[in-house]
């Protein structure tokens, strides 16, 4: 029977179990990406103290005022990193539907510490440099080591996915051990005002990543839901101590679409909560190698299966994929 609501499903067997655990888990983590695409797990491996942390100090951030966020502003748009206000970016766009920018503040941070080398210097953007706002201090510590956090845990995360897809566990290290991923803070302000038509906090879209993995703040109304195979939104469970992974446009390509990458979205609180209700997620991105080429996993393909997709490397998918969800600078003047 297929999977309809998102399930729960504890990692901690495959870091210290042997091969039948192992194996039970990767099956159940495989199962959901193929009914649903989105599973809450526990025994990550981030603590909730790095949690707790990262969110305090990243609503400290956005509770100052516009000029002092915008201080450590995106430098321009080709460059993810810092910053960015509201009415800038409408997710639904990736899915080539007209919609409302989102009702959003977000920074993102990218990797620290990049080698000057060739290799590195090649990627460009996708190595910027970080930007860091004066205030709060601790920023960029604590932020700096919540990326290198979900990092570990995003290599656990392709140990799984390598196993449920019949590969050995080592298969995608390679492919990611020098990633472009992008760790963003996503503030929703409580709205005093009444949303535009069609507007939510993130309008309706799927991830261009290769998987996410995201830490989102329980609210009494406003969450994440996923439109499963049904037809029908669902909320995605904010359980204590877990983390919400999903698949993402790449990885299903990947897969021959064995996977799915599923819609979702988040949506705005009710209006009886909306003066109390503002929310916080730290949403992990992550992407391989931009040189990695996103072709057809051997196990996902056969005789009677070909492969759907092209060979593409990962940074030319991702600019494109990165400039169809910007709104016009014309649309918001």
């Amino acid at each position: 029977m297929t999977l309809l609501d998102v399930p729960l499903i504890d990692l901690s067997g495959f870091r210290d179990g042997d091969e039948a655990t192992r194996r039970r888990i990767a099956d159940e983590v495989g199962r959901a990406c193929r009914d649903i695409g989105f599973l809450v797990i526990k025994g990550h491996g981030v603590a909730p103290e790095k949690i707790k942390t990262a969110y305090e100090t990243s609503l400290e951030f956005f509770a100052q005022d516009v000029s002092a966020k915008a201080a450590a502003g995106r430098p321009d748009p080709s460059h993810i990193r810092g910053y960015i206000g509201l009415g800038v970016e409408s997710l639904a766009q990736l899915d080539n539907m007209a919609a409302p920018p989102d009702i959003k503040e977000l920074f993102d941070v990218g990797p620290s510490d990049v080698p000057a080398d060739a290799y590195h210097e090649a990627g460009g953007a996708a190595f910027a440099p970080n930007v860091w706002p004066e205030t709060p201090s601790a920023m960029k510590p604590v932020l700096t080591d919540m990326f290198d956090t979900m990092t570990g845990t995003a290599q656990l995360l392709s140990q799984v996915f390598a196993m449920a897809l019949d590969l050995e566990p080592d298969y995608f290290l390679p492919k990611i051990d020098k990633h472009t991923s992008i760790m963003r803070v996503n503030y929703y302000p409580s709205q005093e005002e009444q949303p535009l038509p069609g507007q939510m906090r993130v309008g309706q879209h799927t991830d261009y990543t290769a998987f996410t993995v995201l830490w989102q703040e329980a609210v009494d109304s406003g969450g994440l839901q996923v439109l499963n195979k049904a037809g029908e939104w669902v909320d995605v469970p904010v359980i204590p101590d877990s983390l919400v992974v999903n698949i993402g446009d790449s990885l299903a390509r990947w897969t021959n679409d064995s996977w799915v990458s599923t819609m979702h979205r988040v949506v705005n609180p009710e209006r009886t909560v909306v003066p109390t209700n503002r929310r916080i997620s730290i949403v992990m991105f992550f992407q391989p190698n931009y040189d990695a080429v996103i072709e057809c996993i051997p196990t996902c393909q056969g005789p009677d299966r070909p492969a759907k997709y092209a060979p593409i490397k990962n940074g030319e998918y991702l600019a494109a994929k990165f400039a169809q969800q910007q709104i016009d600078e014309e649309e918001i003047a």
